[in-house]
């Protein structure tokens, strides 16, 4: 799964990285070193007019375009979309076949899902762990507890930006409704390669940068990429530890990127 992420790349940086074209007039890009669902971010789309690329604001948890009301929708379930299961599902096939843009980032986090390998201390009663204000209880499973797991991040080994896999859909508000226009996206995950397995059981799809204009290019007849939908190159990424505190979406800092 992808369920945090962070940006340090300035959007300067981001246009250059990823050839977008011209950037709109005052848009701003602070960065960010905890991303979670339901916030607004940075995503990268073909401009149907120009061709170009073209950088662009979105809510990360899909919204599908029939929904009637997108605030009753529970975008928790479809902030990732399995690479497995993306030609079955109507939520994701039309935005695989016709939908899809990259999502700029700097790396994703982890929590350790193997209760068998070592484990840090336990938080201190008061620390903020996964779930906010944790209380320090004993443990009846050998399974530690979400906010006292290691976290790990996952990036380039030069720590140069890079893409996911995204789908995106844009929800249009009915005749009457005051809800505003929305446009969202989900990250496509699939099976762990060797580096994420000991960690966790799947990962976001990381495209190569040769594959950008492909992936992109959702506006012909060109059968969707499906086989673009594999693990990264083990070799072609790098993991060290991260703050454990990473799982409180109040702590943003650049300190999330160092082991704590």
């Amino acid at each position: 799964m992808c369920g945090r992420y962070y940006r340090r790349s300035d959007k300067q940086r981001i246009a250059e990285a990823f050839k977008v074209g011209k950037l709109p007039a005052g848009f701003e890009l602070p960065p960010d070193y905890n991303i979670a669902p339901s916030t607004f971010q940075p995503v990268i789309r073909t401009d149907r007019e120009t061709g170009e690329r073209e950088l662009t604001m979105m809510r990360w948890g899909l919204v599908p375009a029939k929904v009637a009301d997108p605030d009753s929708f529970k975008i928790f379930s479809t902030t990732n979309a399995r690479a497995e299961s993306i030609l079955d599902k109507p939520i994701w096939r039309g935005p695989f076949t016709h939908a899809r843009c990259l999502v700029p980032l700097d790396g994703f986090y982890e929590w350790l899902q193997r209760p068998s390998l070592p484990q840090p201390p336990p938080l201190e009663a008061g620390e903020h762990g996964l779930f906010g204000n944790m209380e320090t209880k004993p443990e009846k499973t050998a399974k530690p507890k979400a906010g006292s797991r290691p976290v790990y991040k996952f990036e380039m080994p030069d720590g140069a930006p890079y893409a996911l896999a995204g789908l995106f859909s844009e929800w249009r508000p009915r005749k009457g409704s005051s809800h505003p226009p929305l446009d969202t996206y989900s990250i496509v995950t699939t099976e762990a390669n060797e580096l994420t397995d000991p960690i966790h059981d799947r990962m976001p799809v990381i495209l190569h940068p040769r594959d950008y204009d492909r992936w992109l290019n959702d506006y012909d007849e060109s059968p969707p990429p499906i086989d673009l939908l594999r693990p990264f190159e083990s070799k072609g990424m790098r993991m060290t530890l991260a703050n454990r505190l990473v799982g409180n979406v109040r702590n943003t800092g650049p300190e999330m990127l160092n082991s704590a």
